[in-house]
């Protein structure tokens, strides 16, 4: 049986308690660090004034060419653990995606779950119901 779809979080969602254990996720960070004897890299991102950190597992994509300060999508697994490390994304996929337009994909990430959202509405108010056949 195939993995549910990876919803796209926010760098700054990820962290909190939106995201459950084991989660498949997508997001997006510039490369600030990458330790390879560990497979452990940090992507961060810029919120308002706050400046978010993701700790990305490298493991399952090793051998890989990092660029310190490109930005990157990763597609992973959720792990949270108890302690200081907080959550670690374990990634399937790390892709270089420097020159894109950060501002047009969060707008974009924003509309698809506007988009989603209504079409769950949509779905539950469009459900048969079900009829005793002898009404």
């Amino acid at each position: 049986m195939l993995p549910l779809p990876a919803a796209f979080y926010f760098p700054w969602e990820i962290n909190i308690d939106l995201v459950k254990d084991g989660a498949s996720v997508r997001t997006f960070g510039r490369l600030t660090s990458y330790v390879p004897e560990e497979s452990k890299a940090v992507l961060s991102c810029q919120q308002s004034s706050a400046q978010c950190h993701v700790s990305v597992q490298t493991s399952l994509v090793e051998p890989f060419q990092p660029i310190l300060g490109a930005q990157y999508f990763v597609l992973g697994e959720i792990e949270k653990t108890d302690g200081l490390g907080g959550v670690t994304l374990h990634a399937r996929a790390l892709t270089c995606v420097d020159g894109v337009d950060l501002a047009l994909m969060q707008q974009a990430i924003v509309e698809q779950r506007r988009f989603f959202e209504e079409r769950e509405k949509l779905m539950n108010v469009q459900a048969p119901r079900c009829e005793s056949p002898h009404t």
